[in-house]
Parts: C-alpha cells; structure tokens; sequence
C-alpha cells in the first residue's frame, strides 16, 4: 500500500519547448507545452504557445519542429508575452505542489530564463514570484540509475528502452506529454530507489547527480583528445555576464563601458 502513495502515482506536470536552435543563450523560443496530468492513466490538460521570435526560424531547426516562419508571422504571438504566460503557468503548478517534468532541464529552463531577460521581463525566478520548481529530469534520473548502459539518452532513446509511446516526436505538447509518462516509467521500474523519496528530495539530489554526470562528460572528452567543458549547473543554468561572472545582485562587471 505504500508505493500507492509514491509521488509518480500522483499529478505531474510537463514542460517543453521548440526553439530555433541549440544555443540557449541565443536562440528563441518558437513554440511551447504544458501538459498537466492528475494521476497516471486520466486525462491531462494541455496548455499550448506559438510565438513569433522574432528573428527567421534557421533551416535546421525546421526540418525538426516543422514550424515555418509564415506560421509564426501569422499565428505567433510576441514573445515577451508568450514566455511570460509560460513561466507563470509553471508558477501557477509549482504553488499546487505539483512536480514539473522537464527532459534536459538546463536546455528548456535556461533558454525560457534568457527569453524572459532578453525582453525585459526580469528573470525566470523573478516572474515565478518565489515559487520553487520542484524539477524531474528523466535524462538526468536514468543516467544515474542505469548509469553503465551504453547508448544514446535522447527523449527518443529513453522512451524506446522504457516502452513509452512517443507520437508526433518534436512537437512541444506530444514531448511534454511521452517525457512525464517515461519519468513515471523511470519510478516504476526503480520504484526501490526513487519511490521513497520526496519530489523536493529528488529535486536537490538530480543536482548532485547531474553535476558529476557532467564531470564524467568533461573526463571522457579529456581522453577522447576533445576537451570540452560541460555544465555542472541544473536545473537551470546561471546567467552570466560578458566579463564571465554569474548575474547576481549587487554584481558590478569591471569590464563595462
């Protein structure tokens, strides 16, 4: 009767986002999901956004959403707005106590901090009002569970090795949604290990784990002869300024004009 009561019995919530590229420190968000699920197996609520970047969407990054600039300009709306109603929709689930699952954190968290910065909107903690995130990252949860399987960790990837069913790949609602049933997969097969704890417990250790998962990134590039630094920051990653320092209050860049 006690694994009734675990967390991955209970609501979650799902955010995901198409962007016009990889970078989350330039690149726009396109498009946006939050899916809302009460328990595993009820319906959920879908909440969607199209903004219009602002800037043309690159090549690359339709072949894989498959959002046109013509779409954006007709139907996208500004995206100061579009990323302000995202972040107080995950305000809005945070003060309910519900989790957030999010598949790579720092991509879709940083880059939706940066959108809120770039247009004026203050940052991403700022807009959330004090609300605390209490983050699920199935990427960062089966790397330390399963951390010797060999082979890739993509949505796509996970989803294959957990049988969760993904239908419309890269669309935000349909990844939201295949991203909060495969980390309710993830719990159930290591019900043992994650089921005990807390969401906030899982929130702070995900932290740990993913910081020394990106420490063993940066080793394996050291002896494959590519350095490359790696991020230890989740769920989000910090802003910095151009002199290298993270924003934080009260920082006066030595650098500026």
């Amino acid at each position: 009767m006690q694994q009734l009561r675990s967390w991955y019995h209970g609501p979650l919530a799902s955010f995901d986002t198409e962007t016009t590229g990889v970078d989350v420190e330039r690149d726009r968000i396109v498009s946006a999901a939050l899916v809302v699920q009460p328990a595993p197996g009820r319906e959920a609520a879908v909440r969607t956004w199209l903004a219009n970047p602002g800037v043309p969407i690159p090549e690359p990054a339709r072949a894989v959403h498959g959002i046109s600039d013509e779409q954006v300009r007709a139907h996208g709306r500004p995206p100061r707005t579009v990323a302000v109603e995202v972040a107080l929709a995950l305000a809005e689930q945070s003060r309910a106590g519900v989790p957030l699952v999010v598949m790579n954190a720092p991509y879709d968290l940083t880059l939706l901090d940066r959108e809120l910065r770039r247009h004026g909107a203050g940052s991403l903690p700022e807009v959330l009002g004090g609300a605390e995130l209490l983050v699920l990252d199935p990427r960062v949860l089966d790397k330390q569970l399963d951390r010797y399987r060999k082979g890739r960790r993509t949505l796509t990837d996970l989803c294959a090795h957990y049988g969760v069913e993904l239908v419309g790949a890269h669309d935000a609602a349909a990844d939201a949604r295949a991203a909060m049933e495969l980390v309710r997969a993830v719990a159930a097969r290591h019900a043992a290990r994650l089921g005990g704890l807390s969401p906030a417990e899982l929130h702070l250790r995900q932290a740990v784990w993913h910081a020394a998962q990106a420490r063993g990134l940066e080793r394996w590039f050291e002896r494959s002869g590519t350095p490359e630094r790696v991020d230890t920051a989740w769920p989000m990653r910090p802003a910095r300024c151009h002199c290298g320092a993270r924003l934080e209050p009260g920082h006066a860049c030595g650098l500026a004009a």
